[in-house]
């Protein structure tokens, strides 16, 4: 089991939501966040050096999935996020050590797969 964190521009949530759906991938968590990287703009002083200190707008998802999903998850915000430009984000894969559904008391794999209708 993995936790996928993705970190990308707002503007691109519904395209990344979408090749989510696309790939089977369900179940989510999307935070509005602010953060800095590469695309740092402002030039502050601090005590006497330069630095970029731009905070942007950015959104995480963080998605717990079997291992099945990893690779498809990652493939689909990868594809979905990219425009080429400096600031598209960054992914990280983590290891889960235990999930576990609250409603059901399902742990584990049976826990992060999705619920049949």
């Amino acid at each position: 089991m993995k936790l996928i964190k993705a970190i990308i521009r707002p503007e691109k949530l519904n395209d990344v939501l979408k090749a989510l759906y696309q790939a089977e991938v369900r179940g989510l968590t999307v935070s509005r966040v602010q953060g800095h990287g590469g695309e740092t703009e402002a030039v502050e002083t601090y005590r006497g050096m330069s630095v970029k200190m731009a905070l942007v707008e950015k959104v995480v998802i963080e998605i717990g999935v079997s291992e099945p999903f990893v690779d498809a998850a990652v493939k689909a915000v990868m594809n979905a996020a990219r425009t080429g430009e400096v600031g598209d984000g960054k992914i990280f894969v983590l290891p889960i050590d235990a999930v576990h559904r609250i409603r059901t008391a399902e742990k584990d794999v049976a826990a992060v797969t999705p619920v049949a209708s």
